[in-house]
């Protein structure tokens, strides 16, 4: 491999030829080679639009050329466009502000922008990576910054509309289902009739709940600490460059930024990626149960509950002929761990990283928090097409369900009273018959009255008559 010289303040640094890093990159690759992964690709591009947009913003503030700001700003569009991640291989497990990643982004920058302007690689003699790329700028307000560009991004483009997709979905279900009878558990244990709609218009609501908690959320990942430099103060910075860059940046990304008014707030802490960590890990909470139920529910298909017929997408056994299994849930629970796992590496770095006036985990909490924005999104897409759209009931177990239950005694009581009609249950249990076997045995009601009284549909709605 060829190799070109290059200069840092710490002296000369080999750097392959064709690579359009520079010597901090470098020496990053040769430091930190330790998980194998590198940033999100969504991260990665939103720290390149933050670079444009305060390329931009230098030169209508007279900051930069017109001839620099207009080569970086090139350069940004070069990259996004024909998608250079490659030029962008340090580890996400690197110094906890992410300057390694920031100085990546601005030799690639400068490096494409001095070889627009007649330069060569490496030289830097017309663009600089420090004195024009990073003008005005700081690794401890840059990196944060695109991390909460990216974040609102993905929130968005991604988790929004697969959240969105889910919900319709389950809701739909919950309307063709509204007048399927099923028999109530709770403790695991047989409970009063209620409808298979009911179950899913339950699951909708909490993720309706969730979901409209992420909204009301959302404006808090929107206020910038651009400007504010290494420590929050704007040294070195224009001081109307924040304003200009959140302008450029809303324009860009196609969502309303502004600079956060306590810059220091969010360069030495991350609350709000916490905040939203746990969020996403209420949500997931919530996917785990449904995910339970649904897969519980269709358990069999002959021998378990059997009371839904679950989508079947692919052979679920290498040596049980024709087993097939709930993959999509069982996949939606693994991923869910995963997600709840990630809050917890999370809620660490808020903590942990946090000393003084800069959070020094900010790669950590970058990279899991979009690792739990993408697993979620796609999870959701895929069980939405692949498993809730396809759900069927098996009304023939749960009508046999519904007669064999003890629980409809329940009904009974206002009657008979709490008593006897638990006595009548625990015959009926010992017998191996039904509540209404015993009943008309035991001469308590006509067949009439106790038809009347047992009608499963007036117990799923109870309230139905005095709403019409």
């Amino acid at each position: 491999m060829d190799y070109r010289v290059e200069k840092d303040s710490l002296g000369e640094v080999l750097v392959p030829s064709d690579k359009l890093w520079g010597a901090q990159t470098q020496r990053a690759l040769n430091n930190f080679r330790i998980s194998g992964e590198v940033l999100p690709t969504v991260f990665l591009e939103s720290l390149i639009r933050v670079k444009k947009a305060c390329a931009l913003s230098n030169k209508n503030l007279g900051v930069l050329s017109p001839e620099t700001s207009d080569a970086i700003i090139d350069s940004c569009n070069e990259v996004l466009e024909k998608g250079m991640w490659d030029q962008f291989p340090i580890d996400f497990i690197q110094t906890g502000s992410g300057t390694q990643t920031n100085m990546n982004a601005n030799e690639v920058l400068a490096n494409l922008s001095n070889i627009r302007l007649g330069g060569k690689l490496g030289e830097y003699s017309k663009v600089h990576p420090n004195d024009h790329v990073n003008k005005g700028q700081s690794s401890n307000d840059v990196i944060p910054t695109a991390m909460y560009v990216s974040v609102a991004f993905s929130l968005k483009h991604d988790l929004f509309p697969s959240l969105e997709k889910f919900i319709q979905a389950l809701e739909l279900k919950a309307d063709e289902f509204k007048e399927v009878l099923k028999i109530g558990r709770t403790h695991l244990q047989d409970a009063v009739p209620m409808s298979m709609g009911q179950e899913f218009s339950t699951f909708a609501t909490q993720l309706r709940g969730v979901y409209e908690r992420l909204k009301a959320f959302f404006p808090s990942l929107t206020r910038l600490p651009i400007g504010g430099t290494a420590v929050g103060t704007g040294l070195n910075s224009h001081p109307q460059f924040a304003r200009e860059v959140c302008r450029a940046l809303s324009k860009e990304v196609g969502i309303n930024f502004s600079p956060v008014e306590n810059k220091f707030s969010r360069i030495s802490a991350h609350d709000e990626i916490v905040l939203l960590s746990g969020l996403l890990r209420t949500l997931a909470t919530v996917l785990i149960k449904i995910s339970n139920d649904l897969r519980f529910y269709g358990s069999g298909p002959r021998c378990g509950l059997g009371e839904l017929i679950l989508p079947a997408n692919e052979p679920g056994s290498s040596i049980m002929p024709g087993k097939v299994n709930p993959t999509q849930f069982e996949a939606m629970v693994q991923g869910c761990l995963l997600v709840i796992g990630n809050d917890v590496g999370i809620t660490s770095g808020g903590f942990y990283g946090g000393q003084f006036n800069l959070n020094t985990a900010k790669p950590l909490m970058i990279y899991l928090i979009h690792k739990s924005i993408q697993i979620l999104s796609n999870l959701m897409e895929s069980v939405t097409e692949k498993a809730i759209k396809g759900i069927r009931v098996n009304e023939n177990k749960l009508k046999e369900c519904l007669e064999k239950s003890l629980m409809l005694a329940t009904a009974l009581t206002p009657k008979i009273g709490y008593d006897k009609a638990s006595k009548i249950a625990q015959k009926a249990y010992k017998e191996d018959k039904t509540i209404k076997q015993v009943v008309l045995e035991l001469g308590l009601f006509s067949e009439e009255e106790l038809e009347s009284l047992l009608d499963v549909r007036r117990m799923a709605f109870p309230h139905a008559q005095g709403k019409e």
